[in-house]
């Protein structure tokens, strides 16, 4: 498959089956992470593959932010407890997080290049027949998220990637040409 074709192939999978990611499989796909471009060689990436007690912990920190919302506590008690059992069956769960860096330059660099990485990782995980979903929010910066992901105090994370077989794959969704944003100046 031509670079271009999988970059097309790739979606956003919200439902996965039960096959589990095998160990071999989610090294691939870390292998494929770290080739992405970082500028000054910094390899601020850090990858934290999440068990079950941990995706439920995770799920539960989400879960919480997303129960704040609701007026009624059994409701939101009821949510929290959904959402964390949705995320303990995820076949795979990998936390992506940067080194934090003091300098401003250096850490959106290294922002840019942790992005990157996922990106390798979604377009690996498409050769494999598996299917990603990345994950940002402000739940990055929640305690209990990062307790249950088990990042560093150095450590910020950028994007929670769900990976696994799809259950199903999504039409691709209808997307303006790049010439909507493109500028060509003299």
């Amino acid at each position: 498959m031509s670079i271009p074709e999988l970059i097309e192939q790739r979606r956003s999978i919200k439902k996965f089956t039960d096959r589990v990611v095998t160990h071999d499989e989610i090294e691939t796909l870390l292998d494929a992470a770290i080739l992405a471009p970082n500028h000054r060689l910094t390899r601020p990436w850090r990858f934290y593959v999440l068990g079950p007690e941990s995706r439920y912990a995770y799920g539960l920190a989400l879960g919480e932010r997303k129960g704040r919302k609701l007026p009624d506590p059994e409701a939101a008690r009821a949510l929290r407890e959904t959402v964390a059992a949705e995320h303990r069956a995820l076949p795979c769960m990998i936390g992506v997080a940067i080194v934090a860096n003091e300098n401003p330059e250096i850490g959106e660099e290294d922002y840019a290049a942790a992005m990157m990485a996922i990106e390798n990782l979604a377009l690996a995980a498409v050769t494999l027949g598996l299917g990603t979903h990345i994950k940002t929010g402000g739940v990055m910066s929640d305690v209990a998220a990062r307790v249950a992901t088990g990042v560093g105090e150095t450590e910020r994370i950028v994007a929670i990637v769900n990976v696994g077989e799809p259950a199903e794959q999504p039409a691709p969704r209808k997307r303006e040409p790049a010439t909507a944003f493109t500028t060509w100046r003299p």
